[in-house]
């Protein structure tokens, strides 16, 4: 009697976990490119005012280099998604992104990634300071911002240095809407840093000239 009442609790709960098992599925990731669009190519080729200038990769604070996609649902609290990461490091990208325009822009030279060797005239650093969804009741916004500097490497001078920040409205609430926002508010940024830098440094001789007779 009790050997058929063990078989019957075994069979019952063999049972049971195939139900649960045939009842779950499996999530994976979904990854996401953080696609900055690329500077538009100009006939307009400006004789370069400065020699070379590296581009050191951008700092973030802790919570957007986890990999996760951040969002906010009040100014004091931070959240992760847990199946929607970046495929990249969101700094190297802006990195890049703004390496790119700066080429474009025909202010340098030549154009590098820093390396750690300080053979270039200037060096830019900046920061990704913040990227995420920000939701406020039934609304949803895209939060960007970015601050960045130029630097003389021969004297340490501080050349410019701006922060820029841009909140999008989402009509409608999606991941794809959010990063194609993000993507897009990322592209802005970097363009108006990249404008406010030129018009800086063109509107400082002295300072031109001191980074020109170190070279």
């Amino acid at each position: 009697m009790r050997s058929s009442k063990l078989i019957l609790a075994i069979g019952l709960t063999i049972a049971l976990v195939g139900v649960a098992g045939c009842g779950s599925k499996t999530r994976y990731p979904s990854y996401y490119v953080l696609n900055v669009p690329t500077p538009l190519p100009t006939n307009v080729h400006p004789k370069p005012i400065f020699g070379q200038v590296a581009v050191r990769e951008f700092r973030a604070p802790a919570f957007l280099r986890e990999g996760p996609i951040v969002y906010r649902q009040s100014p004091e609290q931070i959240d992760f998604y847990s199946y929607h990461r970046w495929v990249e490091d969101p700094r190297r990208v802006v990195t890049v992104a703004f390496a790119r325009r700066i080429q474009a822009s025909g202010l340098f030279q030549s154009v590098d990634l820093f390396d750690g060797h300080e053979s270039a005239s200037c060096l830019l650093t900046g920061t990704l300071d913040h990227l995420e969804e920000v939701d406020r009741d039934a609304t949803v916004f895209v939060e960007v911002s970015i601050s960045a500097r130029l630097l003389n490497l021969r004297t340490g001078e501080v050349l410019w240095q701006d922060t820029k920040s841009k909140t999008t409205k989402l009509e409608r609430r999606s991941m794809h809407g959010i990063v194609t926002q993000m993507s897009d508010d990322v592209g802005d940024l970097v363009e108006g840093l990249v404008s406010s830098m030129q018009e800086r440094v063109s509107a400082e001789p002295l300072a031109l000239n001191r980074i020109n007779t170190n070279e």
